[in-house]
Formats: structure tokens, sequence, C-alpha cells
């Protein structure tokens, strides 16, 4: 009998960890990778917090209102020449030709975007992430690229392929490219300032709050707002 407890108590034990490994990875099909992706997710964090932020507030604190407003249309001009592009691949012909005449008309009477002259004409969100999963690629392991933040293997691939038909990619003249990704990535971390204060005041794992609020996000995009219904065998 002294014999027997010490073999049930490691196969009690071992029983314990395996469900309690099997159900980490139920409640998390999508984030096999979560050990690697919070380490990635900590060092964003406090480099955002040391540098990033501070820079954000000081931009938000010293930039005039419409100064920022014209950083906005302008960023947001450059975006539609990708978006143009991408409606195609997903023969969104419709969109295409909004966005298209969005850059067109911005480009020129709104002096290279800095006025939305064209705002009438209704602005679409699309990538070459959401091309993919439009033809039916599936997200992948979700992850959390460093400075970039929340991805999937799907998305990553889909941000490096952008990279090429994008205005800042086919500019050589590497400083002023990266001139350009630093003033942008100033001016969105600014954008999300006053949404950031909702989680700092909530008790929540910020890491799996993100994560979830990401992957919903995207699937809405990928299926234009009106995404299939999830089954739920797996999450039980």
């Amino acid at each position: 009998m002294d014999r027997i407890r010490p073999a049930l108590l490691i196969a009690g034990q071992l029983t314990f960890f395996l469900l309690l490994t099997g159900c980490t990875s139920a409640r998390n099909p999508s984030d096999p990778l979560e050990p690697l992706n919070r380490s990635v997710y900590r060092f964003n964090d406090t480099v955002d917090k040391a540098v990033v932020k501070p820079v954000a507030q000081a931009y938000d604190k010293v930039m005039p209102v419409p100064a920022k407003i014209m950083a906005g249309n302008f960023i947001s001009n450059i975006d539609d020449a990708v978006v143009t592009i991408n409606d195609l691949l997903q023969f969104k012909f419709a969109q295409a030709a909004s966005d298209g005449s969005r850059f067109l008309f911005n480009s020129t009477f709104g002096i290279l975007g800095l006025f939305d002259v064209a705002s009438r004409l209704e602005k679409h969100h699309e990538d070459f992430g959401q091309t993919l999963g439009y033809w039916g690629v599936g997200n992948g392991p979700y992850l959390v690229l460093p400075f970039l933040g929340p991805s999937t293997l799907r998305d990553a691939t889909g941000l490096y392929v952008d990279t090429g038909p994008s205005i800042p990619g086919r500019v050589k003249h590497i400083p002023t490219r990266n001139q350009y990704y630093l003033a942008s990535g100033i001016h969105r971390r600014s954008t999300l300032l006053d949404q950031e204060k909702v989680l700092d005041e909530a008790v929540i794992d910020r890491y799996e709050f993100m994560r979830d609020t990401y992957l919903l996000h995207r699937r809405s995009l990928v299926y234009d707002g009106n995404p299939p219904r999830e089954r739920y065998d797996d999450y039980e």
C-alpha cells in the first residue's frame, strides 16, 4: 500500500496538470504562443511607458487641433492608396472607386491630403491581411510584434506585403521614410490616449483584453461587419 500511494499521488498530479493544460489551450486556441507573446507585450509596454507615450502626450499637448487634423488627413490619404489596391484584389469595385477617388481628389485639390475635400465619399479600411482572409486564409496563431503590437501570422504577412506598394515603402531615401513612420506612429499613438484611460481604470488582464479585442475587430473587418456565427464546441 505504501508503494501504491506515491504512484497514485504522481498520477493524480499528472492528471491535474494535463487537465489544466488542456483547459488553458482550449480557452486560448488562437494563442498557442501566449508565453512568448506576453514577453513581447511586456517589452512593448515598457518601451511605450518610457518613451512612446510621453512623446505622444507632448505631441497631443503642443500641436494645435487644426494641425493634428491635417496630419491625420495626410496619413489617411496615404493609406487610401493601399486600401484601393486591396479593394480591387477583393473584387470590391464600388469601394475601389470610392477610395481611389478619395485619394485622387485629396491628393490634388486637398493639397497632398492635408484637407479632406472628398469627405462625402465613404472611406473604407482594407489591407492585404483582410484580402487573405477574404479569400479564405485563416488567421494563424496570434502574434504580438515588437513595437507594432497585436497581429496574427496572416496579418503580419499582409503588413509586409502592403509595405511594397505603399507610398512610404516606395520612398528610396531611408531617413525620409523612417521619419514618416516615426511621425505617423506618434500621431496614431496620440489618438489612443483618451481610450487608454478606460483600460487604466478597469481591473482586467490588459493582454487578454487587447488580444480578444484585436481578433474580434479583425474578424469583423474581414467580413465587412457581418461575420458568421462561431461554433463554441472547442471552448467547452
